[in-house]
């Protein structure tokens, strides 16, 4: 049977181009062709359940987002988990991520927040609106300790970053340190408290599983202390917003720098608007055009993978999904 690649997303018509170019013997459409459809085995982004209910052939779905958790609806994950152990092939349809495709510019957000959050610079827009020339004592990161919450490809890119800023840093995530690593030093999860504890910035960029969802409430926000800052730039999920609130209005936390959140969009109505020394920005820091042509990419390298029937690239473990 021939393989039927239906693309969807914001760049489809592109990869549907880079697709017939690459492989002219694969048929390739976009989502709007229903014959396409239904002859799917391989598809990208997002799917109904009514979608992959008319999908029997369907065999790999590659999400465009890095976390996949909102691409990843009931009836897909029906069919993505079974009896087999081996991680995201469990069932009839292997998932994958584009995992890696956003981590420099979220690196650079993060590194954005916990600079405007270090120079207090919400102050400094105060006063230009007001006209009002006002000069003030504020702090630096060198010399601070940043915690990154789950050590992944956005931690690393800004590990990197962070050292360039004489910052030292401290991850946190499953495997231990390895050479080559830009950390001074790595914990396990379940030191997320002594993460905090040695933290000034407190970055959270783990992906939402089973395991992180609500992971860091109000224990772990008395543990980064009154003079620590959150910032939140992979799931909103992972932190406990009304815990996050009272912190910071409170004064158990400094401050936030928050560009994943709990629910999104933001409620216009979410006390987190309103929270003083605290950074909103709409889940937008890996919005750039070298984001999603590293997603293409790493896409495109799976299908030339699967086509030559190879192991994929950041397959996922949707057992472990929230």
């Amino acid at each position: 049977m021939a393989e039927v690649v239906v693309v969807r997303g914001g760049q489809a018509e592109r990869v549907v181009e880079q697709v017939r170019a690459a492989h002219p013997d694969v048929v390739v459409a976009t989502a709007d062709d229903a014959e396409a459809l239904r002859a799917a085995t391989v598809a990208t982004g997002r799917l109904t359940d009514a979608e992959v209910a008319a999908m029997p052939h369907l065999a790999w779905v590659h999400s465009w987002a890095a976390g996949v958790e909102s691409d990843v609806g009931p009836a897909l994950r029906r069919r993505a988990t079974g009896p087999d152990d081996r991680p995201g092939v469990q069932g009839e349809v292997t998932v994958t991520s584009s995992a890696g495709n956003g981590a420099i510019p979220l690196a650079e957000q993060a590194l954005m927040l916990m600079l405007m959050l270090s120079r207090e610079a919400l102050r400094w827009g105060e006063a230009q609106r007001a006209h009002r020339w006002e000069r003030f004592t504020h702090d630096e990161l060198s010399g601070r300790t940043v915690g990154v919450y789950g050590y992944g490809n956005v931690g690393r890119e800004l590990a990197v970053r962070a050292r360039a800023f004489g910052m030292r840093v401290v991850g946190l995530r499953r495997r231990p340190a390895e050479p080559g690593d830009p950390v001074d030093r790595m914990l396990p999860p379940e030191a997320v408290d002594e993460l905090a504890a040695v933290s000034d910035f407190l970055v959270v960029a783990a992906p939402l599983t089973d395991q992180t969802a609500g992971a860091i409430g109000l224990r772990t926000l008395r543990a980064l202390g009154p003079e620590g800052h959150l910032v939140v730039v992979s799931r909103g999920g992972i932190v406990r917003e009304a815990d996050l609130v009272s912190a910071v209005r409170d004064g158990v936390i400094a401050g936030a720098g928050l560009d994943a959140h709990a629910t999104e969009p933001l409620p216009a109505d979410s006390p987190v608007w309103d929270l003083p020394r605290t950074v909103v920005t709409p889940h937008n820091g890996a919005t750039t055009t070298a984001t999603a042509d590293r997603g293409t990419a790493i896409f495109l390298d799976n299908l030339d993978r699967w086509l030559a029937r190879r192991p994929l690239r950041n397959v996922v473990d949707v057992g472990r999904l929230p």
